[in-house]
């Protein structure tokens, strides 16, 4: 009679002898780091493109040491194979350690070398664990160290990570720019320190917003060239101890065909190992593009705050109840949400640079706190970007009526009166305005100091909001 197969199997590693799953794809490495970081419980395989990155690593570990006759071609084969899978979507959900760990990223790196060498295993034919055939760290983790494999990883990570916010980035711009030649015409009061400044065009208010998050796009762009630099073949502290001195550039070679992206490795890989510059680049970029966002949701709360007791220049879409005792009630839930994003990723930079600043002599044992950060604030600006231009810029309204009888009321007119009836004459009608209540428009026809056809041609957009000249 055949004995009921068993539901663990046995690992061994410095520390004794673990029973792990049968069924599962990580080892005894990997068990032993999810006890000891029950930290976040966001496992790294809640950021697909890192495990992306580290099968790409590992895919393209296996092919140069394959290429240098260091790796037997069915191993590496078999290797290439269970990467292809990981790249494809498979297995991510065995990548369960904790995304903030210590040991600078070795129990990511361990569970990446286990997972790859027990689904290669299965694909020789063998049964995982049975590592006699195809060891996670003599064959998958051959000429590697945690301390190339890793920030490599990251870097790849957070470079395809970043090309999905520049393309939500691009989808918000397109939004403001679309809702500005909407509103090319409907001319408004600007304002200074939140009092009446001069007029201008609401579609100029909102082409600024998109002409923000197109220069930040661009100093995205130039952030993601810093961290393509990378220390793959350094392994322990950037000297290549134990790889063949041919492996980088061939490793290096192999990654760029199987990314796609236009990785470099750095000149020097001691100083390339230990400095995280490229990250505190990254985050500082981040936070820039956060800080921009939220002060252009301040300002979409504050142009549509009332709707009868505030600006209510314009009306941002309804999406939702806003009040649980307050009935009609509607609030700028969206821009808050983005809010709150971009204090989260001020947050995020702060643990950046914390982290980075905190490394000592040939490594920095904090990269995966700065994934983490980088990483979630990554995640959560294309998230926010989305959001906003599907959810509420594109539904944005502006009412026309209400900001003309602004422009007519302010005081601010007058300085654009000030060339054709002149300063003293200007000041009177602004004084005599605020006194009376009165229009200014209506004051200047009164006391006949243009005509209505005079008034008309001054106080047109096109003249009001762009430079030009009132002297012939």
């Amino acid at each position: 009679m055949d004995r009921p197969a068993s539901p663990f199997r046995s690992e061994h590693d410095l520390l004794g002898d673990r029973d792990i799953p049968a069924d599962a794809y990580y080892g005894v490495h990997t068990l032993r780091a999810v006890e000891n970081f029950p930290i976040t419980g966001t496992p790294i395989a809640a950021y697909p493109e890192l495990i992306t990155a580290l099968a790409s690593v590992k895919q393209a570990a296996a092919l140069a040491n394959r290429d240098l006759g260091l790796l037997e071609a069915r191993k590496a084969d078999a290797v290439v194979a269970a990467c292809e899978e990981i790249r494809g979507g498979k297995l991510h959900d065995a990548f369960v350690v904790d995304v903030i760990q210590g040991g600078a990223g070795t129990s990511t790196n361990m569970n990446a070398n286990e997972v790859v060498a027990n689904r290669a295993l299965e694909l020789l034919g063998h049964g995982k664990g049975e590592y006699r055939h195809l060891h996670p760290l003599e064959d998958v983790n051959l000429g590697q160290s945690t301390n190339d494999v890793y920030p490599t990883a990251v870097k790849i990570a957070l470079d395809l990570t970043a090309q999905r916010l520049l393309e939500a980035m691009e989808v918000l711009r397109d939004a403001f720019a679309a809702k500005a030649e909407e509103f090319a015409d409907v001319l408004k009061m600007g304002r200074t320190q939140l009092q009446d400044a001069v007029p201008m065009t609401l579609g100029q208010e909102f082409a600024s917003y998109a002409i923000m998050l197109e220069e930040d796009r661009r100093r995205l762009g130039e952030a993601c060239a810093l961290i393509r630099e990378i220390n793959l073949g350094g392994t322990a502290i950037g000297t290549g101890l134990n790889a063949h001195p041919e492996y980088a550039a061939l490793a290096s070679r192999h990654l760029r065909d199987i990314t796609g992206l236009p990785l470099t490795v750095a000149d020097d890989l001691v100083e390339a190992t230990q400095d995280a510059g490229a990250f505190v680049q990254l985050s500082g970029v981040l936070k820039r593009i956060a800080v921009k966002l939220s002060k252009t949701c301040n300002d979409l709360r504050l142009l549509s705050c009332g709707p009868r007791a505030g600006f209510g220049e314009i009306n941002l879409p309804p999406v939702q109840a806003g009040s649980s005792i307050m009935p009609g009630k509607v609030n700028p839930v969206v821009p808050e949400v983005v809010n709150q994003i971009a204090f989260e990723v001020i947050g995020n930079d702060m643990a950046v640079t914390m982290a980075a600043e905190a490394g000592q002599l040939q490594l920095n044992a904090f990269e995966p706190v700065i994934a983490h950060s980088l990483l979630k604030s990554l995640t959560h600006l294309r998230a926010g970007c989305l959001t906003l231009a599907d959810r509420c810029v594109r539904d944005i309204t502006a009412n026309r009526d209400h900001l003309a009888r602004l422009v007519d009321h302010s005081i601010g007119l007058v300085t654009a009166l000030n060339p054709h009836i002149g300063y003293e004459q200007a000041t009177a009608v602004a004084q005599e305005a605020l006194r009376s209540g009165r229009g200014v428009r209506e004051l200047v026809l009164e006391k006949g100091l243009l005509t209505e056809e005079e008034l008309g041609r001054v106080l047109h957009p096109d003249n009001l909001a762009r430079p030009h000249s009132v002297r012939s």
